[in-house]
C-alpha cells in the first residue's frame, strides 16, 4: 500500500510541474501576442525593422524592435522560446498517463458509456490525439488555410465534433480532460513542428547569407495566432475536473463546445485593445450571456432519460472489493458518513451535484472508487471535509483495512 501513496506523490508531483510550465507557457504567449499588437511605426526603424514599443518594468525601461522577417545580421546571443511549450506538453502527457491510463478501469472507462478494455480505451485515447494533429495541419496547409476566419470556424466545427465524440467514448471528466489533451496537442506541436523549425529555417539562411522567406513568418504567426485563441478554453478544460457540473452533465459536449467560443471573445478584447483599435466592450456581455448559457444547460437533463448511473451488478473486475468479509461493515460506514454529499441528489445544503461527480450509494459505486475511499478517508483525513460526519478512528482503519485486504 506503500507504493499506492508514492504514486499518487507522483501524480501530485507531475500536477506541480505541469501547472508551473502551463503558467510560464502561457504568460510568454500572452506577453508576445500583446507585444506584437502594440508594435508602433517610427522614423527612425532601421532597415527591415516593422515597428518598436518602450515598456517599463522592474525598474528599468525596454526599447524592444521586431524584424518581421529578420534583422541584416543575426546577434551573438539568441532566445529562444520553446522549452516552456515541450515541458508543458511533457508533464501534462505523463501526468494522463499516471491518472487516466493507470487507472483507466475508474476515470477513463464508462461502462454506462461504453464497454472497453484498458488497452483499448488508452489506445483510443492516443490515437485520436495523434489523429488531431494530423487533421489540423493539413488543414492549415490546404487551400483553406489561406482563409484565417474560413479555417477558424472549420477548426471550431473539428472541436465540437470532438467534443461530442470524447463523450460518447469516456467517462464525462475524461472527455473534458481528453478534450483540452487533444487542443493542447495540437498548440504543442505548432510550436515543435511548425514554429521553431521556421524560425531555425531563417537563422540558417541568414548563417548563409540568403534572404529569408517572409512565408515562414507568415505561417509561424498564424500558428501562434491560434495558440493565443486556444489557450483560454485548454485552461477551462483542465481545470473542469473539480466541476462535475461541466462534464458530468447530459449537454457537457455542449458545454465543452461553448467553452472554446468564450475563449474567442475575451481574447478579441484584449488582442483589440492591444493592438489598439478600441476597446470592445461588448465582448464582455457575449461572454457573459454564452456563460449563463453554459449555466443554464448544466441544470437540464433530456426528457425521459432515466439516471442509470451506478446502477446494475458489480463489474467482475470489482468483485473483489465486495466479497471481501469488511465489506458489509464498510458500505454502511459509508452510507452513514458519505452518501448524503457524494449521491444523485446530495442531502447536504448548497450541493447541487455530488463533489467531482463521485456517488457513492450502490455496491457498484462504492467498489469502483474504493482507492479514493482507501486515500481519502482511509489514510488521510481528508473526506468527510472537517470530518462534518463525525468519522471515527476505528471507521478509517476500518476502509483502510478493507482496501488493502481487497488488493492483496
Amino acid at each position: 500500500m506503500e507504493l499506492l501513496i508514492a504514486w499518487d506523490w507522483l501524480s501530485f508531483a507531475l500536477r506541480w510541474l505541469h501547472v508551473v510550465t502551463a503558467i510560464a507557457w502561457i504568460g510568454s504567449s500572452f506577453y508576445f501576442i500583446a507585444l506584437d499588437l502594440g508594435l508602433r511605426k517610427a522614423p527612425d526603424l532601421p532597415a527591415g525593422a516593422h515597428g518598436e514599443e518602450w515598456q517599463v518594468h522592474g525598474g528599468g525601461f525596454y526599447h524592444i524592435r521586431k524584424y518581421l522577417v529578420a534583422p541584416a545580421s543575426l546577434p551573438e546571443h539568441l532566445t529562444w522560446f520553446k522549452w516552456e511549450s515541450y515541458a508543458t506538453w511533457l508533464s501534462g502527457f505523463a501526468l494522463m498517463a499516471v491518472v487516466y491510463y493507470v487507472g483507466a478501469d475508474l476515470y477513463l472507462i464508462d461502462a454506462n458509456v461504453l464497454e472497453m478494455t484498458q488497452p483499448v480505451a488508452i489506445g483510443v485515447s492516443i490515437a485520436s490525439i495523434a489523429l488531431g494533429w494530423i487533421v489540423y495541419d493539413l488543414l492549415c496547409r490546404s487551400p483553406l488555410g489561406k482563409s484565417t476566419t474560413g479555417l477558424m470556424l472549420l477548426l471550431y466545427v473539428v472541436l465540437v465534433a470532438m467534443a461530442w465524440g470524447y463523450t460518447q467514448l469516456f467517462t464525462g471528466r475524461a472527455a473534458f480532460l481528453h478534450l483540452g489533451a487533444f487542443t493542447a496537442t495540437i498548440m504543442s506541436a505548432n510550436v515543435f513542428m511548425v514554429i521553431i523549425p521556421n524560425q531555425k529555417k531563417v537563422v540558417a539562411a541568414l548563417l548563409a547569407g540568403e534572404t529569408p522567406d517572409p512565408a515562414l513568418g507568415a505561417q509561424a504567426k498564424q500558428r501562434s495566432l491560434h495558440n493565443n485563441y486556444l489557450t483560454l478554453p485548454v485552461v477551462f478544460l483542465m481545470l473542469s475536473n473539480h466541476y462535475p457540473l461541466a462534464f458530468a452533465t447530459p449537454y457537457n459536449w455542449v458545454i465543452a463546445s461553448l467553452v472554446f467560443l468564450m475563449g474567442v471573445t475575451i481574447r478579441h478584447f484584449f488582442n483589440t485593445t492591444h493592438a489598439r483599435k478600441g476597446t470592445p466592450w461588448w465582448t464582455w456581455a457575449v461572454t457573459a450571456a454564452i456563460f449563463l448559457a453554459v449555466v443554464w444547460l448544466s441544470a437540464q437533463k433530456p426528457a425521459g432519460e432515466a439516471d442509470t448511473a451506478g446502477a446494475g451488478p458489480v463489474p467482475p473486475r470489482l468483485a473483489r472489493f465486495v466479497d471481501d468479509p469488511h465489506f458489509e461493515t464498510v458500505r454502511d460506514t459509508v452510507l452513514g458518513r458519505c452518501s448524503m454529499c457524494h449521491a444523485a441528489e446530495p442531502l447536504w445544503e448548497g450541493l447541487a451535484v455530488a463533489p467531482k461527480g463521485v456517488r457513492l450509494e450502490t455496491d457498484a459505486e462504492i467498489a469502483a472508487h474504493a482507492r479514493e475511499i482507501y486515500l481519502q478517508a482511509g489514510r488521510s483525513h481528508a473526506m468527510p471535509p472537517a470530518n462534518l460526519t463525525y468519522m471515527e478512528p476505528s471507521e478509517r482503519a476500518l476502509l483502510a483495512a478493507w482496501y488493502e485486504s481487497a488488493t492483496r
